[in-house]
């Protein structure tokens, strides 16, 4: 079996991206086979927990408070409302549930205690639980093991170049000091971007360098195909072909050969023989159910049956990694600690989201 490298550069990984396609989708393949079975595909359900009002000015985001995009928001659902949801994904073959909140950073506090505890009931049926929640310090990292959670998400988005033409409010380093928090708990790292936003080649391949050279590297990547949504900085960007996304597909499964690499938002655009490629370049993970936080999915009943047409299975839970045990609230080590880290705003201006800022004020 190949070694996981962890050193690879920019130029490296656009070599192989530019690889003739059929030789690229061939090596692909078969390192694939090497580190996962290549019948099974890991199913997770995303649920928005808290919807809209995000502070954030992420151009590609319909949830930050500052564009017209016709999003409704909602309060942090209830435990048991969450309970619900995971019970219904389960019964539709999802293994995972990530929960999303559109928070800048976690805050401790009343509604992160409530998070605490929907991850402990969702590990308590027996199902990976994930969240993407903002930025978190080490202390609330640990909260969130403790509890029981399985995996973290934050996406890097883009490379470190591009990134500042498309979000303004927080740093890139921001984000790579949160998957370091996360790294200091027995917690997997979920961490992956969106391609479609207008960067070239090479930030691709910068965002596949800043992946594959954290070590370890991340657990699971998602490759989004960006949703443009009207009222957001992004909306006038034409969908990438299927090609684009199976070459990053591709490409991402040999630079990190033991990473599950998830399809995405985007999958509404895609056809199933452009799936069926993806899942043969090493895609082994999707989200499943309608909605991807406030963007189209296809259906669950879809995705099933595309899963009987490739002999394709779905992955039970806790496969790769053990399943954690929750420790309850009233036995917990780590406590809250009223923590007000100074995550950095760079406020650098980007004009397309001022455009859009400008744009919602008129609006609303």
């Amino acid at each position: 079996m190949s070694e996981t490298k962890h050193n690879w550069t920019k130029d490296e990984i656009l070599e192989i991206y530019n690889t003739p396609l059929m030789e690229l989708l061939y090596q692909a393949a078969s390192i694939h086979r090497e580190h996962h079975d290549p019948n099974t595909v890991q199913v997770s359900t995303l649920l928005s927990i808290k919807t809209g009002g995000c502070p954030e000015d992420c151009g590609y985001c319909p949830q930050a408070a500052r564009y017209h995009t016709n999003v409704e928001g909602n309060d942090l659902m209830t435990v048991q409302q969450v309970k619900a949801q995971a019970l219904r994904a389960k019964s539709s073959g999802s293994s995972r549930v990530c929960m999303g909140a559109a928070w800048r950073n976690v805050k401790d506090g009343a509604e992160f205690d409530q998070v605490l505890e929907m991850v402990r009931t969702i590990n308590k049926l027996e199902m990976e639980v994930c969240c993407t929640l903002g930025m978190i310090t080490e202390n609330q990292a640990h909260r969130l093991a403790e509890a029981g959670l399985y995996a973290y998400n934050h996406n890097l988005d883009s490379s470190e170049e591009y990134y500042k033409k498309v979000i303004s409010t927080r740093g890139y380093q921001d984000r790579l000091d949160t998957i370091g928090n996360v790294r200091k708990t027995n917690v997997t790292v979920c961490s992956g971007g969106i391609i479609g936003m207008g960067e070239n080649i090479e930030d691709r391949a910068g965002m596949l360098v800043a992946l594959s050279t954290l070590n370890p590297q991340p657990e699971s990547v998602p490759i989004n195909a960006l949703v443009a949504v009207e009222g957001t900085p992004l909306e006038e960007q034409k969908p990438i072909s299927i090609w684009e996304m199976i070459r990053m597909v591709a490409t991402a499964r040999i630079v990190m050969p033991e990473t599950q690499v998830r399809l995405s938002a985007g999958r509404t655009e895609m056809s199933r023989e452009g799936q069926a490629m993806c899942f043969f370049a090493g895609a082994n993970s999707i989200f499943a159910g309608d909605k991807l936080l406030t963007t189209p999915n296809p259906d669950v009943s879809e995705d099933m049956e595309l899963f009987k047409m490739l002999g394709l299975n779905p992955q039970k839970p806790f496969i790769k990694k053990m399943q954690p045990e929750s420790v309850e609230a009233s036995a917990s080590q780590y406590q809250a600690l009223g923590e007000k880290p100074k995550w950095t705003r760079p406020e650098h201006k980007i004009e397309r989201n001022e455009e859009a800022k400008q744009k919602g004020k008129v609006l609303k």
